[in-house]
């Protein structure tokens, strides 16, 4: 019988499985969305036994709908949304509270006085983080400090935790793996990316016992075979990773200097930047790529907050659209902005600027601007954006960019994909399968037991849609980025002169 590789891709707002085959092609696909869970401002929850019960059961329907039996499954690849946590009792396998969201922001005053007791630099040089309430760490203290009797439990061994690739894998296989990989451990705010191991003196800062601590593996690696419980089958479960280094593996970015922006509300860009961490000066995050065979690969990480959440305002905001796919067909009657610029900055600017107290702008407008130019200066900004953040990672590599890959849903609008050429002066490559997150994880699945020979075996099924190439006429291009980056310095004035 035919064989094939699952991909479980464990989302903020949904569970997916996918089955793929050897050629790289999605045979079949199952998703469901789960419940979120807003119990106070700035508090985002999920219930980690409700991600459990759909993720399980969406692995089943997708197997399910191609009639596909659990032994044509070579291996179990599984990728995850980032820095959530759960604890759990070690015995009865029960969370002792939800689990705590990425985007949760109850951690943040805290996060403000270990800045205040100058412990960024520490955790920066180690882990190549900011201190901030997104990552793990400060997520399991909180737990263990409000949920009562958790830290004296903790301490007597008697609980577990981990993001959300541990917490699916030990229910996999019947509790016998406590694991995690090391791009799932690096997001902690708990791990030390130099010597890739949790490191004790974080430990003791946040306050975290040691005995809640997953066993850290590699990316691509069989970590054991899943309980008869889960697919009534003994299945390898063999590649984990956490969705964005799944993406930038996915989109096959396997040599240093390789980068990948994934456009979805926010954008993630990523840059493989080989064996050696490099500490950002340009406010950028240094993460673990991933480990294969024994070889650590680093990256850089920008993200964006507001890219395609800005086709939704222009939607359900100015209404100037009536679906987002409008948008291109708008922006696209005009040939220009004719001076218009729109910075979404609806949540402050993100990297490089980091700028908290801007705000949204729209600079340039006159009497003959329609919304058609609005339009397309929203779909310009997405474009600058992204410039943004290369240069920076361009300054902190001294790697030239020489092509950007790109995925997600906007990558469909060809106009926004030529601009981002444009603007960049370098090439912007589509491919064929945009779902890269979730072939990242089955391609690190399927090496692990031979499934595919080696990344470079996977590199020739791996095929581009299209390539966007850079224009010769550069003025009007240097002209554009010289207007925005006037308007960024207009925002930054405006937002320090607060009286």
């Amino acid at each position: 019988m035919e064989q094939y590789v699952l991909a479980l891709d464990q989302g903020t707002t949904s569970c997916r499985a996918v089955v793929f085959n050897k050629k790289g092609a999605i045979i079949s696909t199952a998703q469901k969305e789960f419940t979120q869970h807003f119990p106070n401002p700035g508090w985002v929850e999920h219930d980690a036994e409700e991600i459990w019960a759909v993720q399980s059961g969406m692995a089943s329907e997708a197997l399910a709908r191609k009639g596909l039996k659990p032994n044509q499954i070579a291996a179990i690849g599984i990728t995850n949304q980032r820095e959530t946590v759960v604890i759990w009792d070690k015995a009865s396998g029960e969370p002792i509270h939800p689990a705590i969201v990425w985007q949760d922001k109850r951690t943040s005053d805290y996060c403000d006085e270990l800045k205040a007791a100058g412990h960024q630099k520490m955790i920066r040089e180690k882990t190549g983080l900011v201190i901030d309430s997104y990552f793990s760490g400060t997520k399991a203290r909180w737990i263990l400090d409000n949920v009562k009797g958790a830290r004296e439990r903790a301490e007597r061994g008697e609980l577990l935790m981990g993001t959300i690739d541990t917490w699916l894998i030990w229910n996999m296989t019947g509790g016998e793996l406590h694991i995690t990989d090391v791009t799932n451990a690096c997001r902690t705010m708990l791990y030390n990316i130099q010597t890739l191991s949790w490191d004790p003196d974080l430990l003791e800062l946040l306050d975290i016992p040691a005995s809640l601590l997953p066993e850290v593996r590699e990316s691509s690696e069989q970590y054991g075979v899943t309980d008869e419980s889960f697919l009534s089958a003994g299945i390898p479960v063999a590649g984990i990773a956490g969705d964005q280094q799944a993406a930038l593996f996915g989109q096959m970015c396997t040599r240093k200097g390789m980068v990948k922006n994934t456009y979805g509300t926010g954008c993630f860009m990523l840059m493989n930047i080989g064996d050696t961490p490099i500490v950002s000066e340009n406010n950028l995050l240094t993460s673990v790529a991933w480990t294969l065979n024994g070889k650590t690969t680093y990256m850089l990480e920008g993200s964006i907050f507001i890219a395609g959440a800005v086709v939704q305002w222009l939607r359900d905001g100015l209404k100037i659209i009536k679906k987002s796919s409008d948008v291109e067909a708008l922006a696209t009657s005009v040939d220009s902005t004719d001076g218009v610029y729109l910075v979404p900055a609806f949540a402050g600017l993100g990297a490089p600027h980091w700028n908290q107290q801007a705000r949204g702008t729209l600079f340039g407008l006159t009497r003959g601007s329609t919304d058609a130019h609005v339009a397309r200066a929203a779909l310009e900004s997405i474009a600058y954006q992204t410039m943004d953040i290369l240069k920076a990672m361009e300054k902190d590599s001294g790697i030239p960019i020489r092509e950007l890959r790109v995925d997600g849903g906007a990558t469909v609008n060809n106009m926004m994909m030529q601009f981002q050429a444009d603007v960049l002066g370098a090439e912007t490559v589509r491919p064929k399968i945009i779902e890269t997150t979730v072939m990242g994880a089955a391609f690190l699945a399927g090496l692990a037991v031979g499934y595919w020979e080696s990344p470079e075996a996977i590199q020739s099924i791996w095929q581009t849609d299209r390539r966007f190439y850079p224009t010769r006429e550069r003025e009007p291009i240097e002209a554009g980025i010289r207007g925005w980056h006037r308007a960024i310095r207009a925002i930054e004035f405006w937002s320090s002169d607060n009286k």
